[in-house]
């Protein structure tokens, strides 16, 4: 006798944290593809074309979440991030 079964529901699972970002230099426009850390923000970053050196907007916590196409793995996650209290 054949019984039917419904499909396995899948669980539900946390979407991988993305761990490259492009960073564009708004002095210049150069861009470059860099690994963002995981355990630290990066607050400072040196373009590697015209070495303007980028600080995170205001509001923002690292120059990943001001500057690339990616935000840092906290952010992605919905968590604070490095310092922040909120």
């Amino acid at each position: 006798m054949l019984v039917f079964r419904p499909p396995r529901r899948r669980t539900q699972t946390v979407a991988e944290v993305k761990l490259q970002s492009t960073l564009a230099c708004p002095a210049c426009g150069h861009r470059t593809t860099e690994i963002m850390p995981t355990m630290a923000c990066q607050f400072f970053y040196e373009c590697t074309a015209c070495h303007t050196l980028l600080r995170p907007k205001e509001g923002d916590c690292c120059v990943f979440c001001s500057y690339g196409t990616v935000p840092c793995p906290p952010i992605q996650q919905h968590s604070p991030c490095c310092g922040s209290t909120s």
